[in-house]
């Protein structure tokens, strides 16, 4: 199974050249000069959920961050989870990207590792440490829908940790100011994986809208999920 494994991530580079490689005035003869994405997105390292993948795009169409829940951790000049930081910068600052987009998931294992109060089996827990982040969006979960199913709590924390990452998003100088120059827009996306379906967050009315609807549903029958 590994050696077939092996041979298909072989073949599939294969297919890449031809794709994009072969004959003149390729796409790499032009993205060879540099790269010109006008969109971050960052999103979660689930092998289920790539974002070129889902959003069908080339090579150079967008700068992606991706970590376990897709997270973005708040502005620390101590330079704690710098990495993720760094990468922000550079999309905003040396990119000069004109939008960002926070794309989270159904049936994330991060946040599912934290509602159920997952216990680490070494002494070093990075997972722990890193999805603190979004402890008090669980405790708002736990708290407003104490009674509902354990798939609704879930389905709201991950809600709830896009909008906590939009938040932090604005808590770096250089989003903050070109935001409210109007040269950066944030977005906040929710991909149904049962549904096949795609929800954006609105701010105006604190909920996430159906963006794309599942296969053979209107927009005026599907219903967005509250945050």
């Amino acid at each position: 199974m590994e050696v077939k494994n092996i041979h298909q991530f072989i073949e599939g580079f294969q297919r890449f050249q031809n794709k994009y490689f072969a004959g003149k005035d390729t796409l790499y003869d032009k993205l060879n000069h540099g790269q010109n994405p006008t969109t971050l997105l960052i999103g979660c390292c689930d092998s289920r959920v790539d974002p070129a993948l889902l959003l069908d795009c080339d090579p150079g169409d967008i700068f992606v961050i991706r970590n376990v829940a897709n997270l973005v951790p708040p502005c620390n000049a101590a330079g704690h989870q710098q990495g993720v930081s760094a990468a922000i910068q550079f999309a905003v600052e040396m990119l000069d990207v004109k939008r960002v987009v926070v794309m989270g998931h159904e049936k994330c294992g991060g946040i599912r590792a934290l509602m159920q109060n997952h216990q680490p089996v070494r002494q070093i827990d990075f997972i722990g440490r890193w999805m603190k982040m979004v402890e008090p969006v669980k405790q708002q979960v736990l708290q407003q829908l104490a009674h509902c199913q354990e798939s609704e709590q879930m389905r709201a924390c991950e809600l709830g940790a896009i909008i906590l990452s939009l938040n932090n998003l604005r808590s770096f100088p250089w989003i903050s100011e070109r935001e409210a120059r109007g040269e950066l827009a944030l977005h906040g996306w929710y991909f149904d994986m049962s549904q096949g379906a795609l929800l954006a967050y609105s701010e105006r009315s604190d909920t996430f809208l159906p963006m794309v609807c599942p296969l053979g549903v209107s927009h005026r029958k599907s219903t967005g999920a509250a945050a």
